[in-house]
């Protein structure tokens, strides 16, 4: 048995980033775009592994061969301004104070979830663990301490490291998400945490949360891209507030 009160899956785009995405953000700071590669994937030409692929050699190409490397430390910096949706934090909070174990489940980059996530440090000393945080963002950001939550993400990897120190980006990307293999993860987390489908929570925008919403007892189409997701969710939140968010999932899982 466990004291958990539930399980609350989160997006991050669009959900608890306001913003088209998190990937988005990086290529209007370097000024590149990937409209080519997401034709592909739209066109069935391109599976998410190679489309990531694609992208990490976009971004590692947007500099001239005058300029420096594009460094893993720079792309933490880049990611650094994002910009939160309205009360994130009071619903992780709270939801964390009324005993929910909390994931980000994303697409996204795995910076912008670590950020969030080390925003709400454990008591346990940092380690390395399957749904962790890494050890430079918990030393950053939570004195060395783990958090509280589960983060599973895509991005990047680190690749060599340059004669400043510095290291730059691997040519593979992190490929922990797949666009329809995010009820995989609600499983899994559900089985190891030990807490039922029938206390579980998800809040997605997209097609790619359709998988959590069908794991879940209460499935929140927040902010929908589409109108995609929204068959599929038990409620739907056009208003940009998790506060809003919040208060269903404590009514509907108590």
């Amino acid at each position: 048995m466990n004291n958990y009160a539930g399980l609350v899956c989160l997006d991050m785009d669009r959900v608890l980033v306001d913003h088209l995405s998190t990937w988005q953000y990086v290529y209007d700071k370097l000024g590149v775009n990937n409209d080519e590669s997401f034709e592909l994937y739209n066109q069935g030409l391109l599976d998410e592994w190679d489309w990531i692929k694609l992208d990490i050699a976009l971004l590692k190409g947007s500099r001239s061969d005058s300029e420096n490397t594009l460094t893993d430390s720079e792309m933490r910096g880049h990611l650094l301004g994002v910009p939160m949706m309205k009360n994130y934090y009071q619903l992780i909070a709270t939801l964390i104070d009324k005993g929910f174990a909390i994931a980000i489940v994303s697409g996204g980059l795995q910076q912008s979830a670590r950020d969030i996530a080390a925003q709400f440090p454990s008591e346990n000393r940092w380690k390395k663990r399957w749904g962790g945080i890494d050890r430079h963002t918990s030393e950053r950001l939570s004195a060395g301490f783990d958090t509280k939550l589960h983060v599973f993400t895509n991005g990047w990897l680190v690749g060599k490291q340059l004669l400043n120190g510095e290291n730059e980006l691997d040519d593979f990307g992190r490929y922990q998400v797949q666009m329809n293999g995010k009820g995989a993860i609600v499983k899994m987390l559900q089985r190891r945490l030990g807490i039922s489908k029938e206390r579980t929570a998800s809040v997605g925008d997209s097609a790619g949360d359709i998988g959590m919403f069908e794991q879940s007892a209460i499935a929140i189409c927040f902010n929908p891209w589409d109108d995609k997701p929204k068959e599929h969710a038990d409620v739907i939140v056009e208003e940009k507030d998790l506060s809003i968010v919040l208060e269903l999932i404590l009514n509907a899982i108590n």
